[in-house]
């Protein structure tokens, strides 16, 4: 062998050597690679697991909520698992107890699955391997029911009861911030929470399905009448006001203490003229119009009159189309007949009228001294009257549509005014006497306020009725007993200052807002009740809804107040809610909201029924002297600063939830924690 060969043999031996390495490995990088694919098919199916058991513990989780045994946990899982493509999965299903908190309950769901070895069989693997995945469902915490009852303050007791008093909600939650004590009778509810503080009963029942507490449970040895051990729960709980900086209860307060001033009334125009005297010594300047037997007819035209005086058994007619005006003021005596057509009538100097007939067309009638009697008509067409309208000893006064303006009005002694459709405004404030009424049509209504700070007041018997349309009062509201009063519908009603009501009230639908404490008293006038005035009845039904046997009543409202909620006597209230808000004006849900810190008490042997939230998160409620305060099996939501119920009275709601105030039950909400 040439010496110079010896490289070039060796190289091409290692190269043969090489190759039959090669060729020795390949089906090893071939096995590998299969077994790569393997391991990727498990990757992808794990992907699969954990989506199944993502929505199985969920479906379990959501199953317990409802029928609270464990025994229905496995079942709902696999059928999870076997609807989203898993018919062979190994399926468990655990309730986890503390997690993720102490007290807290979860379900954990597991789903196993086997993936058959296919392409690694190759290099001598076959068989299969395990791929799981576990989810974890958290349930809802017992504190996230929404509470019915809910006392903010954290010192001392939050929610208490005392003497033979009861609190019962059994489809929601009694929650304090602070203590919540029973001394009384019983407290009741699907959950009983105080978030920093203690539970304590004494000789009472607690019943609930669960009871959470920060420090201590307290109840006597002997006393049975409690949930048992495995339903108590020693930790704490954040509860909050779930009102609190509501957007919408924040823009209703700013209009606490605004309204519409009444438009002022101004003395009309009446150039000086010479004085008209009608009876039976007559005036020169009359005798024209004279037709024999007291009875005079005035033809169309436009007068302008000094003085008129009508006397004795006399008729005079003025014909329609006619423009009058008076500079000195109007007499006319009892016994005459006087119509004044369908014209325009300007009257300065004063009125004095008994038995009067204005027609269809405007009347103004200037600042001085006003009075009618016996019975009076006015037509349609605007009224304007600068002076103060009263109307007393029987007299009767119907006005027709139109615009209605007067400085005050005052009817007493029995006597009654009617106005039909058409804006009212009112400066100086509305008295009415016992035994009489005032009845107003729609329209806008703007009510000033008197001297004594009033804009409305009804002595004994007194009615007031009013029709739909935006209103306002510059001041407060007061009935006696035995009155009622009647409240149209409108969007907000402005009440600057207090309304107390002693007699009967019929709230229309929307808002109330009230700078002041809204009152219902001493009770006992109860409707319906028919107008002899209107013909109509009122109470009967408000809304669709019966509010019969009741002396304050409202339907789809709400209540925007700077003072409180105060009941007393024998009154009988039923206030409902707009549940969703569709009202005009109203908030949902929400029937009461104040943020006043003056305390607020229903007693008296009062009877309310509530639907909606009562937010009064600064006051203490306290609920004493048999009052009565159910929900008659809708949803009723009281939230204060501190609640006390004493002395044999009733409170209680049958509500799982209000949309908008306080959330819904926990059974229905779950969520996936790992």
């Amino acid at each position: 062998m040439n010496f110079r060969d010896g490289p070039r043999r060796l190289i091409a031996d290692c190269r043969g050597t090489v190759a039959v390495i090669g060729a020795l490995s390949l089906p090893c990088l071939i096995g590998i690679a299969a077994f790569a694919v393997d391991i990727n098919r498990g990757l992808q199916q794990r992907v699969v697991n954990q989506r199944v058991a993502d929505l199985a513990a969920l479906a379990a989780a959501l199953a317990y909520n409802v029928q609270k045994q464990e025994v229905i946990l496995a079942p709902t899982a696999r059928d999870l698992a076997r609807i989203n493509g898993l018919p062979d999965a190994t399926i468990t299903a655990d309730l986890l107890t503390d997690v993720p908190t102490r007290g807290e309950k979860a379900v954990l769901v597991t789903v196993t699955t086997q993936v058959p070895i296919m392409l690694a069989r190759g290099i001598g693997l076959g068989g299969s391997y395990t791929v799981a995945a576990s989810a974890t469902a958290r349930l809802q915490a017992p504190e996230s029911i929404a509470p019915c009852i809910l006392g903010l303050t954290s010192s001392g007791d939050a929610v208490s009861t005392s003497g033979g008093a009861t609190i019962d909600a059994p489809d929601c939650a009694i929650a304090g911030v602070g203590d919540v004590n029973n001394g009384g009778s019983r407290i009741a509810a699907k959950n009983i929470v105080s978030g920093a503080g203690s539970i304590r009963n004494n000789y009472g029942s607690i019943v609930a399905d669960a009871v959470r507490y920060a420090v201590d449970f307290v109840s006597p040895s002997w006393n049975g009448n409690v949930p048992a051990a495995d339903k108590r729960t020693k930790a704490a709980t954040t509860i909050a006001d779930p009102l609190q900086d509501n957007p919408e209860i924040t823009a209703a307060r700013a209009l606490i203490g605004t309204y519409d001033p009444p438009a002022n009334i101004t003395d009309p125009s009446t150039p000086a003229g010479e004085d008209w005297v009608f009876g039976s010594d007559f005036s020169p300047n009359v005798a024209r119009f004279r037709r024999g037997n007291g009875n005079y007819i005035v033809p169309a035209g436009k007068y302008t009159i000094g003085a008129l005086k009508i006397t004795g058994d006399t008729t005079v007619t003025f014909s329609n189309q006619s423009t009058i005006t008076v500079a000195r003021g109007v007499t006319i005596g009892g016994g005459t007949k006087v119509n004044f057509g369908d014209s325009d009538v300007s009257i300065n100097g004063g009125f004095d009228g008994a038995g009067v007939t204005f027609g269809n067309g405007n009347l103004s009638i200037g600042s001085g001294t006003l009075g009618f009697s016996g019975s009076n008509r006015i037509g349609d067409g605007r009224v304007s009257i600068a002076g103060d309208l009263a109307l007393k000893g029987g007299t009767t006064l119907t006005i027709g549509k139109g615009a209605h303006a007067f400085r005050s009005i005052s009817v007493g002694g029995g006597s009654w005014m009617w106005a039909g459709a058409g804006n009212t405004d009112v400066v100086a404030g509305i008295d009415i006497g016992g035994d009489s009424t005032l009845a107003l049509g729609d329209g806008n209504y703007r009510i000033g306020r008197a001297a004594n700070g009033r804009s409305i007041a009804l002595a004994g018997s007194a009615i007031m009725i009013m029709g739909d349309g935006a209103f306002s009062a510059g001041g407060s509201i007061a009935s006696e007993g035995g009155s009622r009063l009647v409240f149209g519908r409108a969007t907000n009603h402005l009440i600057n200052g207090e309304l107390n009501v002693r007699g009967a009230v019929l709230f229309g639908a929307g808002r109330y807002t009230i700078a002041g404490d809204l009152v219902n008293g001493t009770g006992g006038t109860k409707w319906p009740y028919t107008s002899r005035v209107t013909g109509q009845t009122y109470g009967a039904q408000l809304e669709g809804v019966s509010t019969s046997d009741t002396d304050m009543a409202g339907v789809n409202v709400t209540f925007i107040l700077s003072g409180t909620l105060n009941l007393s006597g024998g009154a009988r209230s039923k206030l409902l809610s707009s549940p969703n808000g569709t009202t005009a004006g109203t908030i949902t849900s929400l029937l009461v909201d104040s943020a006043t810190s003056t305390a607020t008490a229903w007693g008296g042997g009062s009877d309310s029924i509530f639907s909606g939230v009562v937010h009064l998160p600064n006051s203490d409620v306290t609920i004493s002297g048999g009052n009565s305060t159910q929900s008659a099996g809708q949803c009723f939501m009281l939230i204060a600063n501190r609640i006390t119920a004493s002395g044999g009275s009733t409170s209680g709601s049958t509500c799982a939830g209000l949309p908008g105030g306080g959330g819904t039950p926990g059974r229905n909400k779950v969520e996936l924690i790992r």
